[in-house]
């Protein structure tokens, strides 16, 4: 993998993390203040179950 690919991800990832609070900015505040409710378990939980998501995700593009 070169460094323009990994780029290029962190790209995709930002403008991903950007669409939520740009098209609907009363929607994503409503939504964290609902995230900061959660305990530090279910908030690990799904830290992992993205990472898990993401790992799949590359296993399955990647040749």
């Amino acid at each position: 993998m070169s460094a323009d690919t990994l780029w290029v991800a962190l790209g995709l990832v930002l403008v991903v993390e950007g669409l939520f609070p740009f098209l609907s900015p009363t929607g994503w505040r409503r939504m964290f203040t609902q995230l900061l409710q959660l305990n530090d378990g279910q908030i690990r939980f799904f830290g992992l179950a993205s990472i898990l998501l993401g790992l799949l995700t590359i296993w399955w593009l990647l040749p």
